[in-house]
């Protein structure tokens, strides 16, 4: 990888680092702090966030009829979603080691938290660990392909994707052969590489 690259790269995961430091600083200002993994209001917060909780029959009532014709479609995705996380875990057990892959840690990606808020009513709960568990499923599974091209095809594609996972800047540039090989070599001799980024 050329310098610049290798410097915006640098760029990106410095701005990353300020982005949630920035996040930090927000939630200290709500008063909120991790205690034991989980994330803690002080009494008073909790008193005023459970004071803007909406009534379920309310929320179900002040909703567009669209919306809730549309629920069970949505509801729905959990079928594939469940197949997915079963068969990419699947996967990874059984591939990886054989690669020498470093497996991907499922739980660095899930997270389910938010239904402990208490100005959500039990319908927005249900939604928020919903979300939560299909939104960290995708991005569990992208991090096993991620590392699953990064062993097996680590070269960019020739057209602009809309977005790639965090490996994709360490793969050979389109075309260019040498690169590729060495890259292939390396990997093969060094596979934990495939779960890290340089």
């Amino acid at each position: 990888m050329s310098d610049k690259i290798n410097t915006l790269i640098a760029r990106i995961k410095s701005l990353e680092d300020e982005l949630e430091e920035a996040f930090d600083e927000q939630r200290a200002a709500l008063n909120m702090r991790i205690e034991h993994g989980r994330a803690v209001f002080d009494k008073e917060v909790q008193r005023r966030h459970a004071a803007l909780r909406t009534g379920l029959l309310q929320y179900i009532v002040g909703s567009r009829p669209l919306i809730v014709l549309t629920a069970p479609v949505i509801y729905a995705v959990i079928i594939p979603f469940v197949l997915l996380d079963v068969f990419v875990t699947i996967y990874q057990a059984i591939c990886f080691p054989v690669y020498g892959i470093e497996k991907v840690r499922r739980r660095d990606y899930l997270a389910v938290d938010r239904h402990r808020l208490q100005y959500l009513n039990a319908l927005e709960k249900l939604n928020c660990v919903y979300c939560g568990y299909g939104n960290g499923l995708l991005a569990y599974a992208g991090e096993v392909a991620g590392r699953t091209e990064k062993f097996w095809c680590p070269i960019k594609h020739a057209q602009r994707m809309a977005r790639t996972h965090a490996h994709y800047p360490e793969f050979a540039d389109f075309g260019d052969a040498e690169a590729y090989r060495k890259r292939v070599a390396d990997l093969k001799n060094h596979p934990k590489k495939a779960g890290k980024s340089d």
